[in-house]
């Protein structure tokens, strides 16, 4: 709850500025992130998470053990994955595959949406 909290305060930062409102905006990091939800919630294994969106393997284990926590540019980086893990794909891997995780993540945004 806290996570959405956390996005909800962002967003209305964000529409603040775009109004005019607020001189420039501070993005609100969630202060803790379900990485082996996230995870699990893509159906990737760990080595698998973190081969495509470039974490080291380590950390995915260290982060989903609760031995570290992720940084707050992880913590961010994670959210996005969470949201939209298309758009990090295609912004970090080669076209091809792009149009193989496209499909595979297809039924489960549609699903979830």
């Amino acid at each position: 709850m806290a996570m959405f909290e956390d996005l909800k305060q962002g967003l209305n930062e964000v529409e603040a500025f775009l109004a005019g409102q607020q001189e420039g905006y501070k993005v609100t990091v969630p202060s803790h992130v379900d990485v082996k939800n996230i995870r699990k919630g893509l159906n990737l294994t760990q080595a698998r998470f973190s081969n495509l969106f470039g974490f080291s393997l380590d950390a995915v284990k260290h982060w989903e053990g609760g031995r570290r926590t992720p940084e707050a540019s992880a913590r961010a980086f994670l959210t996005v994955i969470a949201k939209n893990p298309k758009a990090v794909i295609a912004a970090l891997n080669p076209p091809r595959k792009v149009a193989a995780a496209k499909r595979r993540f297809t039924s489960k945004v549609n699903r979830t949406t």
